[in-house]
């Protein structure tokens, strides 16, 4: 009696991570950056991205920034966030939204195929933050 032991191998496409983007941060009071391969600030509704976090005295604040297929993918994004968020208000001039997730306050924006945020810092700071964060973006 002869016995055969098959095995079939199933190749499973593992999504690829992320480029490392941290050169767009600004360096200024940076303290690290971290490279998330998938569901960045541990929203399942989000791609991998890079996280970096920043210290300017007893302030801490964090940036990520993922990179989507397309503009449009990117706005879809944003609004995900828009529900996820509490009290979630659009800041016009930016075209991001502003709101708490955890207890801590969070600016999440799109440029182009980007979708970015600032955490951590009131309104006025992270609205500055977020548009020197926009300015590297191309």
């Amino acid at each position: 009696m002869r016995i055969c032991l098959c095995f079939i191998v199933l190749a499973v496409a593992l999504p690829a991570s992320p480029l490392d983007e941290s050169r767009r941060f600004p360096q200024a009071n940076q303290v690290d950056t971290k490279i998330v391969d998938q569901h960045l600030m541990g929203k399942p509704f989000m791609p991998g991205g890079v996280l970096a976090n920043y210290k300017k005295g007893k302030i801490a604040y964090s940036m990520f920034l993922g990179k989507l297929p397309t503009p449009d993918a990117a706005a879809f994004l944003l609004l995900d966030w828009k529900k996820a968020l509490t009290g979630a208000h659009l800041l016009p001039s930016f075209g991001g939204y502003f709101g708490q997730d955890a207890g801590k306050p969070v600016f999440v924006f799109t440029k182009g195929a980007w979708i970015a945020g600032v955490v951590g810092l009131p309104e006025k700071d992270a609205d500055r933050e977020a548009r020197g964060l926009a300015a590297r973006l191309n």
